[in-house]
């Protein structure tokens, strides 16, 4: 349902949730290595969460990526929105550009229910909340 590049981006943020602090950052090869992901396209996808004020970083030597108290007070919904578009939610599970409800396609209101579903949990438990859960469940991202 979700592109790569928002998978990349759900897995750094949870990442940086439960690992990093102001005090406690980490440098983009750091993460890739640790989500074995490709350094330049984590890098870009960590900048375009930056620019929407969903992570935090600081430039220079001492620098690195890491996650505030109001950035983790955040949901998943806006990370997969901010990546993926606001219509992620509400565009055809097909990709048909003209499904809609007087026009639908042959899954659209099997996957409304699905889709809406993981939209009210994803926008229902903080990053935060999230994270910890991880660290208790000892889950690795």
């Amino acid at each position: 349902m979700f592109s790569k590049t928002c998978q990349y981006a759900i897995r750094a943020v949870l990442y940086l949730a439960a690992h990093t602090s102001i005090e406690a950052k980490i440098r983009v090869e750091d993460l890739s290595n640790v989500l074995n992901a490709p350094q330049h396209f984590l890098a870009k996808i960590l900048q375009q969460l930056v620019r929407s004020h969903l992570i935090s970083s600081i430039k220079g030597p001492n620098g690195g990526f890491y996650l505030t108290d109001a950035n983790k007070a955040g949901n998943l919904a806006q990370i997969v929105e901010c990546i993926d578009g606001p219509d992620v939610f509400k565009s055809c599970i097909l990709g048909l550009p003209q499904c809609s409800s007087d026009h639908p396609c042959p899954l659209h209101f099997q996957s409304f229910t699905f889709r809406e579903g993981i939209h009210f949990h994803l926008r229902n438990q903080t990053i935060g909340k999230i994270a910890q859960q991880l660290e208790n469940e000892e889950i690795k991202i």
